[in-house]
């Protein structure tokens, strides 16, 4: 792995980040967010939404670290929803040429891979209760807040607790504490890469880690000042410096140096001081990560690196098609201020330039 094409000296390096959704990515500008989704068929459909002014927390550091990890999960997971909810609206409303296309393939004996039955963006059970019985508004609310509360305490619970409970034993062998806290932080670490190597392995989350390699492509491509083209993207690495998994990384380490300084106390309280430290590791991975994007010398490199060798596990090669989606996204945060939000499919890529950016 070259790192000086990770680290690159001559990029221009922007605030721009992005994150993989079903089919799709989403970017986040300065002033807008944009989602682009790739339906079964090869429309692409565009949304993009203007971000409301920043508030005085988000100028302070380390709170608006974590006012921006809060904002994060919150975001993170509408966009994800919403993406499925794009892709199941067009399966219902293209139910019939949708078919005829999948019986073309099976026939040819080709597989395009995001060419997925209806069964796999049917709504689940628990999903209709909640929208007969509070409204579709309502039921979405709740269904984002209520996924981000269940992601925090799997979180918390699998890598947070699990790890001092398991490393507890190990008091009878050695009080020292720092021994102790290196067993765990490690521990922690190795629990949460294996997570990702097992959630790898699946095809959907395969597909989203070919995305977010295309929205890294794209990013490289745009803070270097090339045109946003996929072959111009595809010479870069899909591995960034300001990536969310280097983010999570940086908290797996912070973490272990934080609770290092608070000692071997007993396990209830050692639960509890590392639940209420995290927003505290949260804000200062951020100011952490936001320097690392932004600066290129040996010690970024070195705090770096964990994040990015944990990167090659959560993004894949994308292809062509996958790195356009990306482009689009990218190309629509960074309108003139002025330019009204949109939400619209287009044909394919070619349209997109066409009538969207040339007003064609």
């Amino acid at each position: 792995m070259d790192l000086s094409k990770i680290f690159l000296k001559e990029a221009c390096p922007t605030s721009v980040g992005g994150q993989a959704v079903m089919e799709g990515i989403m970017m986040r500008g300065e002033e807008r967010t944009a989602i682009a989704v790739r339906m079964p068929d090869g429309t692409i459909h565009l949304k993009t939404e203007k971000l409301k002014p920043r508030g005085r927390l988000d100028k302070i550091p380390i709170v608006r670290g974590v006012v921006s990890f809060g904002s994060a999960l919150v975001t993170g997971t509408k966009t994800l929803m919403y993406s499925a909810e794009v892709l199941e609206n067009y399966e219902n409303d293209h139910a019939e040429e949708l078919a005829k296309m999948r019986e073309e393939q099976r026939a040819a004996g080709t597989d395009e891979g995001s060419i997925k039955g209806p069964e796999y963006y049917e709504k689940d059970k628990f999903t209709l209760w909640v929208e007969k019985h509070f409204g579709e508004k309502a039921a979405w609310n709740i269904m984002i807040y209520a996924s981000v509360v269940l992601a925090l305490v799997f979180t918390v619970g699998i890598f947070i607790v699990v790890p001092t409970i398991a490393v507890n034993w190990c008091s009878v062998l050695t009080e020292n504490e720092v021994v102790l806290n290196l067993i765990e932080g490690i521990l922690r670490i190795v629990l949460f890469a294996i997570y990702i190597l097992l959630i790898s392995k699946m095809e959907d989350i395969r597909r989203v880690f070919q995305f977010h390699g295309a929205e890294h492509k794209s990013i490289h491509c745009f803070e270097n000042g090339l045109e946003l083209t996929p072959k111009n993207c595809q010479q870069f690495y899909t591995l960034h410096p300001r990536c969310g998994t280097s983010f999570l990384m940086f908290i797996m380490v912070l973490s272990l140096i934080l609770f290092s300084l608070l000692g071997w106390p007993n396990l209830i309280w050692r639960v509890t001081s590392r639940i209420l430290l995290i927003p505290v590791i949260a804000g200062l991975s951020y100011e952490l990560l936001k320097w690392a994007g932004r600066s290129d010398n040996s010690l970024v490199r070195i705090l770096s690196l964990p994040g990015i060798y944990l990167q090659k596990l959560t993004t894949k090669e994308p292809d062509e098609k996958q790195l356009e989606v990306a482009i689009i996204a990218m190309k629509a945060v960074m309108v003139p201020k002025e330019t009204e939000e949109l939400d619209l499919y287009m044909p394919n890529y070619e349209a997109y330039t066409k009538e969207v950016l040339l007003g064609k």
